[in-house]
């Protein structure tokens, strides 16, 4: 298929040099779609359909569709609507299927394979052990597809249309993450040539999970996605400030999008004096009641800012125009374009609509307190507006030391003005820990597409993470949302989730606890330590005696002697996001970064630590709970003071 992309002549299909290099460019991207994965390999399933249906065909299942010289498929892509009984079908219902084969895989090569009759009675029902070795693969790399291991209630979720906004709901290890990413796959491969047009979006929580993921998409040959941060988002001016957390609570504040608003339409006077226009030897003159009725309308309009002031100087020139056909003249649009582009309208629309820049107006709104007081009177607290207010006022948006809230406020100020541009598709992990301005961030990227909320209450980590999936929804601007709760999970062994959700009557009272598939007797280990640095290295050299990755998470405190201890035991560590090797699998991680990751052995650092690191005990507890459950074979857990659980 690669090497028939590859041998197309296009020197005479084009009609010109510009569509002959958007050709080249398609067939360039199609070979890199095209592009072989060493240990990846293309089919992993196979339905054969029972004689009375599909004409008892046989169809093997596998990450891309692939066919053969003459064009005829040998393997049809996962997403097919006839490659769906390969993930639903039951015994109870077998959707027309006599037999389910999983192959398994080793380096790339074929070692096995299991067969299911679902419609033989004879045949006792087992757990596949091939798809339980696949869940159990060690960790090493980046985040892999589960194409050959999505459950029937993942599956309902990926195949979900486009039209709607879901949101997934799921504790660790229950796999959302990569049925986010899967629902991506699947959208595109149903909705190309929209999706094409309008654009997705990937949104993760910082670039360490960005690149943990990133290499998911491009297996099952999709290349278009974008990755972002909220962050990256709103780079509208530099961060470099950070704000205490009480502060940024407030910024995050859902009231200050009509603190903003306020400020954006005060700028708008009234006229009070009339307009003269001189075209030729006429005047035409507009009264000043007029031209207030005009400004009023655009106002109760409730449009964009700078929509409103686009189109200001049209319907002044429209109201000349009316005069004109009224003395006898015969204006068309040309006089009206005219008309509007009179130094006399543009000085009007200046003086009663000036132009607005966004990152001017908050500056304002952090560094004057009077102008702050009058936007913000009845909505916010007069202790909540000093919180807000920069000890010293900055003098330009270039000198100030924006913190990430303000640009989230500054991106908010400039939809105000004018409109964000909406993608057809966003998905938004670990959405638990935004807040609500940043709800309304994400949201205005998909004002006119649909989004895939992921992420779990229970790990919310910020002081101002999200009470309830129906207040995020609503910030969103998605509140008739569908909310989806995935409660088996297949990555964290059960003796340790069950540890972990001690957790949850703590933090998040009434939320459904996760049930693990997966037993590994013996996978959790409590270490008390006298000397915490020697048994931290201890623990470590006995984790990197198993095959896989090693986690060693602790409280961002407690990083830099830990990293001292690790370099004079002489064991190499990786930062969070670098890829492991053969030489490197210990990670040294901040258990501010630990979200969203994996490891297939873990050793956490003084629990205790953690909690207190956070400005809270129910943000530190939540920071515990993800740190606990980022172990896919085994949890070791030293501490040399009391365990908060």
């Amino acid at each position: 298929m690669r090497e028939d992309v590859q041998s197309l002549d296009i020197k005479d299909v084009t009609a010109n040099w510009v569509n002959s290099l958007v050709l080249q460019r398609q067939i360039e991207d199609r070979i890199k779609a095209l592009a072989d994965l060493a240990h990846t390999p293309l089919f992993f399933g196979r339905l054969d359909y029972l004689p009375t249906t599909q004409q008892g065909q046989r169809f093997y299942i596998g990450r891309r569709h692939v066919h053969d010289a003459a064009g005829d498929p040998m393997v049809i892509d996962w997403r097919a609507p006839v490659s769906q009984p390969f993930y639903r079908a039951s015994r109870k219902d077998p959707q027309d299927v006599g037999l389910r084969r999983r192959f398994g895989y080793t380096g790339g090569e074929l070692t096995a394979y299991e067969d299911e009759h679902l419609t033989d009675p004879s045949e006792a029902a087992q757990t596949s052990k091939l798809l339980q070795a696949e869940i159990e693969r060690p960790r090493v790399g980046p985040m892999r597809d589960i194409v050959a291991t999505i459950q029937p209630e993942q599956d309902a979720i990926v195949r979900s249309g486009l039209s709607g906004t879901v949101c997934v709901q799921g504790g660790p290890g229950t796999g959302k993450t990569a049925v986010g990413l899967h629902r991506v796959a699947y959208l595109l491969y149903a909705h190309r040539d929209r999706l094409a047009r309008t654009g997705t979006l990937v949104i993760g929580p910082n670039r360490s999970f960005l690149h943990y993921i990133e290499q998911v998409l491009p297996a099952l040959g999709e290349l278009e996605v974008q990755q972002a941060t909220v962050d990256d988002l709103v780079a509208h001016v530099e961060v470099r400030g950070e704000d205490a957390a009480a502060t940024a609570v407030v910024k995050g504040d859902a009231r200050m999008a009509e603190v903003l608003r306020r400020a954006v339409r005060s700028h708008v006077t009234l006229p009070t004096e009339p307009l003269m226009v001189v075209r030729g030897s006429r005047r035409w003159r507009v009264p000043a009641y007029e031209l207030e009725e005009i400004v009023r309308e655009l106002l109760d309009r409730d449009i964009r800012y700078g929509a409103a002031r686009d189109a200001l100087p049209q319907r002044i020139a429209h109201t000349v125009l009316v005069r004109m056909e009224q003395a006898g003249e015969a204006p068309d649009d040309r006089v009206q374009d005219a008309v509007a582009r009179n130094a006399a309208v543009k000085a009007a629309v200046k003086e009663c609509w000036p132009p607005v820049d966004p990152a001017k107006l908050v500056l304002r709104l952090l560094g004057d307190a009077d102008f702050l007081a009058e936007h913000a009177a009845g909505i916010l607290t007069e202790d909540e507006q000093k919180l807000l207010l920069w000890a010293k006022p900055y003098r330009s948006v270039k000198s100030a030391k924006w913190s990430a809230a303000d640009a989230v406020l500054i991106d908010e100020a400039k939809d105000l003005v004018e409109r964000t541009h909406s993608l057809g598709h966003v998905v938004l992990d670990e959405a638990q820990d935004l807040s609500p301005m940043q709800y309304r961030a994400v949201g205005r990227r998909c004002t006119t597409g649909s989004a895939t909320i992921l992420g779990d209450l229970a790990q919310g980590t910020t002081p101002w993470a999200t009470e309830s999936w129906a207040q995020a929804l609503g910030h969103l601007g998605k509140p008739d949302a569908v909310v989806e709760e995935l409660t088996a999970g297949f990555r964290v062994p059960r003796e340790v989730i069950a540890y972990a959700s001690r957790l949850l009557p703590r933090m998040s009272p009434g939320l459904s606890e996760v049930t693990s598939v997966r037993e590994a007797p013996g996978s959790l280990a409590i270490v008390p330590s006298d000397s915490l640095d020697e048994d931290v290295v201890a623990a470590c050299r006995e984790s990197l005696k198993r095959e896989g990755s090693i986690g060693l998470i602790a409280a961002d405190a407690r990083i830099a002697p830990l990293a001292e201890a690790l370099e004079a035991a002489g064991l190499p560590y990786l930062s969070p996001g670098e890829e492991t090797t053969a030489e490197s699998r210990l990670t040294l991680v901040p258990a501010s970064l630990a979200k969203g990751l994996e490891y297939d052995y873990v050793v956490l650092d003084e629990p205790s630590a953690v909690v207190d690191g956070e400005p809270d005990e129910r943000t530190g507890l939540r920071r515990l709970y993800v740190a606990l459950t980022r172990a896919v074979s085994g949890l070791t857990i030293v501490h040399g003071t009391p365990l908060p659980l």
